[in-house]
């Protein structure tokens, strides 16, 4: 069990309703909406990148790429309106903008600032509310109602009325009126690219400025007069707001709401106006897009050209200055004229225009390469012709790597998906309801409205062979081999032979329309679908005879609670998988479902590989699910892949298990890469060689032969006619040459002469700039050093100027102290009367409502009965009035007469004063511009006023600021110092109670204490054990020193005894010989009784008898010694260990009274919590008792101090700290530890 491996590869299609739907990356990358997704285009390439939309959302409203290129912005629907931004370079999501206080479910329209820091989006119905984001904090700015404004908010817009900055003040209940008449449908909003602050609004009837300021978008401008329906907008390069409106005009704005100039849009020969669609700026001027697929390019006028704008737009009562600012240079038309264009987007280099319609397609043309006064140009597709209409009919074949489509706008297209292009194109007069390939890719069958039929594929053209009276086909397919086609004919399947188109049966037994056909891979069977919840499998055995006999029906599955779009089956026929309206996928075998899967959505197509090892679905949502196959008895055993906007209708797959095609209600047609779970494309047993074969008729092919040898005829005749021509040219050219030559070696004579008679004035001339430059240079040495004189003595003269200001500055600042203590004694004395005066003002007027009141019911009572007494009168008056001016209007005939009497002698008079006019109007002039320089004056000293207004405003900001903190903080400092009084009283409540249990505390300290006296007296008896131990531990090592030297003596000893024996053994030798023993005996003599260590042995005999019992008494000395001292060791010994175990045992004793004093003292602190808490509830309760004690007794009169203190809630007290364990005990118990 698997998920097979999907991957986007191209799609052909556009969804043109998207608001500003297309821009360029760069020279070669355009992004556009498709489906779900956002489209990088390469145009050299043929790349395409895909960006999916988040989750749940349900389709793509706005888009909006970054100035720098860097980002964009995609604009989704959903339950609220989302805004995805994504960089364009790693092509990942960076932030998600949406708003929670909105009810419209998304944004219309959105636009980044010129940095790329700020963005806008505009939501729609029923809101209309604009939002100011910073979005890399995602962080909302600000917001406000751009269509239908609120009546207390519309009053407090202003309009701009003219140079002068004038504001009108615009009615809000006309404002709101105006709206509701024109629909306040918001178009677009944008930023001002030289200004981040500065937003623009338009619509229908909507033409707004707003201006962000303190965290709140204000609006400054909101045109006035005629309001029309603002289709389009973009901000020039001069900062100018131009508009294009449904009626033809386009309006240019100043950056101030001022109308600047106002022009005609009028496309082709006829002149007719056409609705400007919309418009982009670029850096010469700006491009309009209208309806009927017109364009004009309108650049900045010169000084040459400044009536050209009057001329093109019909405008002859514009002024002189307004007659300079656009002047048409070209215009263009789209193929398809009746389209109406819906964006544009120009390249980088402005080389490059691409254009998409509301039929969703897109449109391409070289500006760079076009001329702009010659003759009108066209513009081309940009990509592919897509559908644009719904897309109901979907095939492909096996021989050729096509893809059919047909679709509601009356179009037949075959794609070629290895080449990612269009092969054909065919309208037709009739709607296409199916369609379906041969698998030799030769043929097709369309059904239509009024008949079926059969076409060949021609190399340019899709030409009828043959027609079948069937209208209204809905479905059709081809059999895998080819040799047999099925068709739906109402609630009846019909088959017939390829070849010879005969009617092979009929399969009949479903009750609804047959939605979905389906062929088995040896074309044995047909699985069929309806909307009456039917399933049939039909076995075909026998298609031979006429009678039908060989069409048996095997299987069949009804469920009339699920109307079924499609039903296929296995490789082998056993297993059928269904969906429909029911939201399962089914699996059926042997007419029996035995196994569902439940989904989130409609489930609208299924398809199988033709390995039948990969599943996909289509779902009404526009998402491609690739299923677990086998289906798994969980429901989520999926991977869901953004596609289509609208449900699926169609799902293909190629025959070699490479593609998956899919096709959708928004007309947009999805090629996918498809591939097991190691992610390596199926291969089938044998690679399929592609057939590059086509099908031409005989007719065309010799009307192409034909036309071949005539062109072939004159380009002979040409090339005769162009050598002749050329032979001509170059006997001109090389006389030509000649001339040239000679005038030129001439010239190149002449120019020698001068150039020897420049370079010998030129020598003269640098020997004198010499000269000049030495003289110059003495004469800039002395003068730096006069300047550097003359600088030393201003600086010192500026350094004391410096010290006196800066006395002066600390005087101003004195006395500006002193000013703002009075100001602001003045100030508290003019608040306190102005309270007094207004509280006054305020009772007054408040008497004179209640007056009011009572005058406006009698006035009521009294127009009630004046109107009655009116309608009565009517009739009476109307006649008065009548004969009244009857008469009158005989008086002003006669008026009248007299008049044209008087008009001749007032023509004279008019005449004299003109030319008194025309004086002064001269005079006028003049004082025009004093006035111009007196308003100079007037706008710098306001500039001072205003900058001086803001200081003071400030300083009364700052000293209201310090007012209402020293309000605050003597206010608190009351209620502290109530708060205080009954804090004292509490603690000495508290003391009271606390005494007690203080004396414990007191007589368990003094316990521990004289506990502490005892434990410092066992400390002091183990000190002097200690130096007593330290003692005898001396004299043990004195001891053994002195042992240690005895020993030495004794090995000395025994090493001269040793000696002493080897040298009477040498002397025994000598024996027989007397003289020489006696000299070695002398020489013993000398060496053992007049040595050094004479002094060693002279204290013991001299014979060898006394030594050996002098040295056997030191060693007697020895044993003695050695065993007295270790009697005394292990005697101490004793005696240590038993004060030790007598210490310890002490310890533990001290050790478990403080543990069992700790643990008294803790329940004391708990009896002292719950006894404060009984208090604190016995303080409650009195305060109840008395609070209503005072009410029945003198609830209005004076509270005592007791209940005064009572009425403050206070917060729970703190219990005291615990007293310190004393500083011995806590030794004492980490040294245990």
């Amino acid at each position: 069990m698997s998920i097979a491996a999907v991957a986007h590869r191209h799609v052909f299609g556009l969804k043109g309703d998207v608001n500003n739907c297309i821009a360029y990356l760069d020279e070669q990358t355009v992004i556009y909406p498709a489906g779900h997704n956002s489209i990088l285009y390469n145009t050299e390439s043929k790349i395409q990148r895909f960006i999916p939309v988040t989750e749940k959302c349900e389709g793509i409203t706005a888009m909006a790429v970054s100035a720098n290129k860097r980002y964009i912005a995609i604009g989704e629907r959903s339950d609220k309106p989302l805004c995805a931004l994504y960089d364009l370079h790693t092509l990942r999501r960076r932030k998600t903008l949406s708003p929670q206080d909105t009810e419209g479910k998304d944004f219309v329209s959105i636009a980044f600032s010129s940095d790329a820091k700020y963005i806008l989006t505009q939501t729609g119905p029923p809101d209309w509310t604009l939002y100011y984001w910073s979005w890399e904090k995602a962080k909302m700015m600000a917001s406000v109602k751009t269509a239908n404004l609120p009546v207390e908010k519309g009053a407090s817009h202003g309009v701009t009325a003219g140079a002068q900055g004038s504001v009108a003040v615009l009615s809000s209940t006309s404002m709101v009126a105006r709206e509701a008449a024109f629909g306040s449908v918001v178009y677009e909003v944008s930023f001002n690219p030289t200004d981040n602050t500065q937003l623009c609004v338009i619509g229908n009837g909507i033409f707004k400025l707003f201006r962000y300021q303190e965290g709140v978008l204000k609006a400054f401008a909101i045109q006035k007069g005629d309001l029309k329906n603002y289709m389009s907008h973009c901000w020039s390069a001069d900062d100018r707001i131009i508009v294009g409106t449904e009626d033809g005009k386009i309006l240019i704005f100043e950056n101030n709401g001022e109308l600047r100039a106002e022009l005609n849009y009028l496309h082709g020969s006829s002149q007719i106006p056409r609705a400007v669609c919309t418009m982009f700026a670029y850096s010469k001027g700006f491009i309009c897009g209208g309806s009927n697929g017109s364009i004009a390019i309108y650049d900045k006028s010169d000084e040459a050209g400044s009536s050209a704008v009057a001329q093109q737009s019909g405008q002859s009562q514009l002024s002189q200055s307004n007659k300079e600012l656009y002047r048409k240079v070209k215009e263009l038309t789209l193929q398809d004229e009746n389209a109406k264009i819906t964006s544009m987007a120009i390249s980088p280099s402005e080389d490059n225009l691409v254009c998409t319609t509301e039929t969703n397609q897109m449109f391409a043309i070289m500006l760079a390469g076009t001329e702009m006064k010659g003759e009108e140009s066209r513009f081309e597709l940009f990509s592919q012709p897509f559908h644009h209409g719904q897309v109901t009919g979907c095939d492909t074949c096996i021989r050729k790597p096509l893809v059919v489509t047909c679709s509601t706008d009356r179009s037949v297209r075959v794609w070629n998906y290895l080449d990612s292009t269009s092969e054909l194109v065919k309208y037709f007069p009739e709607e296409a309801f199916s369609v379906a390939i041969h698998p030799s890719g030769l043929y097709i069958l369309v059904g239509f409205s009024d008949k079926l039929r059969l076409m060949n594929l021609l190399i340019d053209d899709i030409r009828t062979f043959r027609e079948f009276t069937i209208r209204g086909c809905r479905e059709c397919r081809f059999s895998n081999g080819g040799q047999y086609f099925a068709v739906v004919h109402g609630n009846t399947i019909q088959i017939y032979s390829t070849w010879n188109f005969e009617n092979l049966g009929n399969l009949k037994g479903h009750n609804g329309k047959v939605r979905s056909l389906f062929w088995t891979q040896d074309d044995s069977r047909i699985v069929s679908a309806g909307m009456d919840g039917a399933i049939y499998d039909w076995a075909l055995r026998d298609l031979t005879g006429t009678s039908g006999s060989g069409i048996k029906r095997e299987g069949e599955s009804i469920l009339k609670s699920c109307s079924y779009t499609c039903a296929i089956a296995t490789t082998d026929g056993r297993s059928i998988f269904a969906v429909g309206s029911d939201k399962t996928l089914k699996e059926i075998i042997d007419s029996q479902i035995v196994r569902e899967q439940e989904s989130d959505a409609v489930l609208t197509q299924v398809i199988l590989s033709q390995s039948g090892r990969m599943m996909f679905v289509g779902t009404a949502n526009g998402t491609i699910r690739s299923m677990k196959y086998p289906l798994g008895s969980e429901p989520g055993d999926y991977q869901e892949h953004q596609a289509h906007s609208a449900p699926v209708t169609k799902l293909r797959v190629s025959y070699d298990d490479q593609f998956l095609f899919s096709t959708s209600e928004d007309g947009a047609l999805y090629v996918f890469k498809i591939s097991d779970k190691e992610g390596r494309g199926l291969k089938r047993d044998r690679e399929i060689v592609y057939a590059d074969e086509i099908l031409v008729t005989k007719s065309d092919l010799e009307e192409k032969n034909s036309t071949m040898a005539e062109l072939k005829t004159r380009v002979e005749e040409l090339k005769m006619e162009n050598e002749y021509q050329l032979r001509l040219k170059d006997m001109n050219f090389n006389e030509k040459i000649k001339e040239v030559t000679e005038k030129f070696m001439q010239e190149i004579e002449a120019l020698k002469i001068t150039s020897t008679v420049l370079r010998t004035d030129k020598e003269k001339e640098e020997v004198r700039h010499e000269e000049e430059m030495a003289e110059e240079r003495e004469r800039h040495a002395r003068e730096l050093m006069e300047l550097e004189t003359v600088h030393n003595a201003k600086l010192m003269a500026e350094y004391e100027r410096y010290q006196e200001l800066q006395g002066r500055s600390t005087e101003l600042q004195g006395q500006w102290e002193r000013q703002m203590r009075d100001m602001q004694a003045a100030k508290e004395k003019a608040l306190a009367e102005l309270t007094a005066h207004f509280e006054a003002r305020v009772k007054e007027k408040q008497a004179e409502i209640d007056q009011l009141q009572q005058e406006l019911k009698s006035q009521h009572l009294e127009f009630t009965e004046t109107t009655r007494e009116t309608e009565q009168d009517a009739d009476t008056e109307i006649l008065e009035i009548k004969h009244r001016y009857e008469k009158k209007l005989k008086e002003e005939r006669e008026i009248g007469l007299r008049l044209k009497g008087e008009n001749g002698i007032m023509r004279k008079k008019f005449n004299t004063l003109n030319s008194e006019i025309d004086a002064h109007k001269a005079e006028i002039g003049k004082m025009y511009n004093e006035e111009k320089k007196l308003h100079g004056v007037i706008k710098s000293l306001e500039k001072d006023i205003a900058g001086l207004k803001k200081e003071i405003q400030e300083r009364d900001e700052t000293i209201q600021d310090k007012e209402k903190r020293i309000y605050d903080l003597k206010k608190k400092n009351q209620e502290l110092e109530k708060f205080k009084f009954v804090l004292d009283y509490k603690i000495k409540e508290l003391k009271r109670q606390i005494e007690p249990r203080e004396q414990d505390i007191q007589g368990m300290t003094h316990q521990i204490k004289e506990m502490d006296v005892e434990l410092e007296h066992y400390h002091k008896a183990n000190s002097n054990l200690e130096l007593t131990i330290a003692d005898l531990k001396l004299k043990l090592r004195a001891a053994e020193k002195e042992v240690a030297k005895e020993h030495a003596r004794v090995k000395g000893f025994a090493a001269t005894v040793k000696r002493f024996k080897v040298d009477l053994n040498e002397c025994v030798q000598y024996i027989q010989e007397p003289k020489l023993l006696k000299t070695h005996i002398k020489n013993i003599y000398q060496k053992y009784c007049l040595s050094t260590d004479t002094s060693i042995t002279s204290s013991s005999s001299a014979t060898p008898a006394i030594a050996s019992s002098s040295t056997t008494d030191i060693q007697q000395e020895y044993a003695r010694q050695r065993e007295y001292l270790e009697r005394t060791v292990a005697s101490l010994r004793r005696k240590v260990t038993k004060d030790q175990s007598i210490h310890r045992a002490d310890n533990v004793r001290i050790m478990a009274e403080n543990v069992a004093l700790i643990k008294e003292i803790n329940q004391l602190r708990r009896d002292l919590k719950g006894t404060r808490a009984r208090e604190k509830a016995a303080e409650i309760a009195l305060k109840h008792v008395k609070g209503q004690d005072d009410e029945s007794e003198s609830p209005s009169g004076p509270t005592r101090p007791k209940s005064e203190v009572t009425a403050y809630r206070l917060p729970p007290m703190a219990s005291p700290p615990p007293p310190p364990l004393p500083a011995v005990v806590e030794q004492q118990a980490l040294s245990t530890q």
